[in-house]
């Protein structure tokens, strides 16, 4: 399949022609600036992707708000027009140099040249009839429908036409290829970058100075591991050249080191602690299907943080509200008492956290809920535009339903002093035409990696129990 951004033709007679990619309604309301996303090759929109636009542009949900910046976007175009309609409005002067196409508009009716079993009164429908047309028009040129609907591609190509998904919003093609935080060393790590080695202590931890071909692929705040006789779980804190710096860790698997009585049960979850628990570090993803302790750790480290090491004044938690099964309609009560019944994950673990104090007693427990609820806040997202947190440890559960622009704008409502952690699992996202690929989560990840303020794990080994571990091995 080829992708919308592949470079295969120019404007010009002794070339291949461009492409003329049909968009369907849905890319413009996905991704509001793909109008400038297909390079040197035209896009043409009919006039039904223009009616549906017109229909979704009440409201104040995402999709309202992407299709009126469409339309935005579709007045600027057509004022920057020169020459008539028909011959197409370039795109060079309104993307920015973005883009080199031109946009084609729906000027004349077409004839419905549909199979019989279609019924001609549905927007898809008019949309494939225009393909059809245009085809017909233009048999010099590939003529592409561009939809994030799959049935829509399928009904595309039973009837011989070109279509594929929309790709510019995907970070990766394959998200086996997400930065995972850490890498496992060779057996003759050592000798090959063990040569002219420099050691130093530094609050109670050794770093070292390596060198060798493999410090080029690091990235600061990459975990490393060695199994076997020389085990080492190190961190890398400074990439230069063909050295980098690496230092050892706290150990959170002991129980000297316990985080509000948890202790970490396997490597990735000790990786964990040590970036939820060090104030360098300001933004930090956490990947992982149910079980692994993500939510558990969080919660752990912020707790610890705010009433024991006052580093923070509150925690404040929120995350996307994508129901599972139907809707059990409007809730009452307050902005938190909505949020409720969608923060069972949150007192499932204040829970686990709370009997961790086998000395407080059945009274004791009971004043520490009471502490620990008043200082944690439940947000929705949707009243999160124009806040800016000052000194907050912020936690987005079940990031991987947010769309990039989305993650965008939680992201920077973080003020100084304020750390975000974003929790999710690739393998469970609900919402519509969102794929691992185009995630928020993987967005994040990929865009942050490397930064020195940022870090990021991948968390494998389930800790829940041994029956919801075989489930999610079988089911």
């Amino acid at each position: 399949m080829v992708r919308n951004t592949a470079v295969t033709a120019e404007h010009s007679a002794d070339r291949t022609p461009a492409k003329l990619f049909v968009l369907d309604t849905n890319v413009l309301m996905h991704d509001p600036s793909s109008l400038y996303r297909f390079e040197e090759h035209d896009v043409f929109l009919p006039m039904m992707t223009l009616e549906e636009l017109d229909n979704h542009k009440k409201g104040l949900s995402e999709i309202a708000r992407n299709a009126r910046q469409v339309t935005r976007t579709l007045d600027e175009i057509v004022n920057s027009m020169d020459g008539t309609i028909d011959q197409g409005i370039p795109l060079h002067g309104p993307s920015r140099k973005l883009a080199n196409g031109r946009l084609f508009l729906q000027t004349q009716a077409v004839a419905g040249d549909l199979p019989a079993g279609l019924p001609t009164a549905k927007v898809d429908n008019q949309i494939l009839a225009v393909v059809i047309d245009l085809q017909r028009r233009h048999p010099e040129r590939p003529v592409i429908l561009v939809s994030k609907d799959i049935n829509m591609r399928i009904k595309a190509r039973v009837l011989g036409l070109q279509a594929q998904d929309y790709f510019n919003d995907k970070v990766l093609e394959d998200t086996d290829l997400l930065y995972t935080g850490m890498q496992e060393l060779t057996a003759d790590f050592w000798d090959e970058h063990g040569q002219d080695i420099e050691s130093h202590k530094k609050d109670g931890r050794t770093l070292y100075r390596i060198k060798g071909p493999l410090c080029a692929q690091l990235l600061v705040n990459q975990f490393l591991f060695q199994a076997g006789d020389r085990a080492l779980h190190a961190i890398v804190r400074e990439v230069s050249g063909l050295s980098a710096e690496i230092q050892t860790l706290t150990d959170y698997t002991h129980h000297r080191n316990s985080v509000w009585g948890i202790t970490a049960r396997n490597r990735e979850q000790n990786f964990a602690l040590n970036l939820l628990m060090n104030p360098e570090v300001d933004f930090v993803t956490l990947l992982g299907q149910a079980g692994t302790g993500k939510t558990l750790l969080t919660l752990a480290a912020a707790l610890t943080q705010v009433l024991e090491a006052k580093r923070y004044s509150e925690i404040i938690m929120t995350r996307v509200t994508v129901p599972v099964g139907e809707d059990i309609g409007f809730l009452p009560g307050t902005e938190e008492e909505k949020m409720g019944p969608w923060m069972g994950a949150l007192e499932d673990n204040l829970e686990v956290l709370n009997r961790s104090d086998d000395d407080a007693g059945d009274w004791g427990r009971a004043a520490t809920h009471d502490l620990i609820r008043n200082r944690i806040k439940i947000k929705s997202l949707n009243f999160m535009r124009g806040r800016t947190f000052l000194n907050r440890f912020l936690i987005i559960d079940e990031a991987q339903n947010l769309t990039p622009k989305q993650m965008r704008t939680l992201v920077t409502r973080a003020g100084p002093g304020t750390k975000v952690i974003c929790l999710g699992n690739l393998a469970q996202i609900d919402t519509p035409y969102l794929t691992e690929g185009s995630s928020g989560l993987t967005y994040v990840v990929d865009r942050f990696k490397g930064w020195k303020h940022a870090g990021h794990i991948t968390l494998q080994r389930g800790e829940r129990s041994r029956l919801a571990d075989h489930a999610a091995e079988v089911l």
